[in-house]
C-alpha cells in the first residue's frame, strides 16, 4: 500500500498531515504535480505540463489497495475502478456509490458555468478541516489494510 497525493492543487497542511500519517504508519508517501510547486516529498514525480498528465501518471502508478488523494472527482472515479481508496483534502472518502452522482453534478456545474452562470470557489481551509482529513485519511488506511488481510 501507499499513499498518492495528486499535488497540483492540494493544500499544503493535506500535504503535510499525509508525509506525517505516512511516517506514522510506515507507509510510503508519493506525490504527483504538472510542476514544482516546491513540494517536500521523499518521493515527488514531476510531470510535463500536457493537460491531464499528472492524473494520467497517478492513475498509472496506482494499484488495488493504495490510498489516493485528490479533488479530482473524474480521477477519483478511475482510481476507484481499480480498487484503490479515495479521499478528497476535505476528508470526504470517495465510493463506489456516490461517484457517479458526483460525476453528474460535476457535468451540471460545468454547463452552468458554460452558459454564463458563475459558482463559489472553495471556503477558507479551517482547523477543523485539517483535522477531519486526518481522521479521514487514518480511517481509510485502516480500512485498506483490513480489506488487505481478508
Amino acid at each position: 500500500m501507499k499513499i498518492i497525493v495528486d499535488a497540483d492543487a492540494c493544500p499544503r497542511e493535506v500535504l503535510a498531515a499525509c508525509l506525517t500519517t505516512g511516517r506514522d504508519y510506515g507507509i510510503q508517501v508519493w506525490t504527483v504535480a504538472s510542476f514544482n510547486h516546491k513540494i517536500i516529498s521523499d518521493n515527488h514525480i514531476v510531470v510535463g505540463d500536457a493537460p491531464q498528465e499528472a492524473d494520467m501518471k497517478l492513475l498509472n502508478m496506482t494499484e488495488r489497495g493504495d490510498v489516493a488523494v485528490t479533488q479530482d472527482w473524474g480521477l477519483a472515479a478511475m482510481l476507484l475502478g481499480k480498487g484503490a481508496f479515495c479521499l478528497s483534502p476535505d476528508g470526504r472518502e470517495y465510493k463506489d456509490e456516490s461517484i457517479e452522482f458526483l460525476l453528474e453534478k460535476r457535468e451540471a456545474m460545468a454547463k452552468f458555468r458554460r452558459g454564463g452562470g458563475r459558482t463559489k470557489g472553495p471556503r477558507k481551509r479551517t482547523r477543523e478541516d485539517d483535522e477531519n482529513f486526518i481522521s479521514a485519511l487514518v480511517c481509510i488506511i485502516k480500512k485498506a489494510r483490513d480489506k488487505a488481510k481478508n
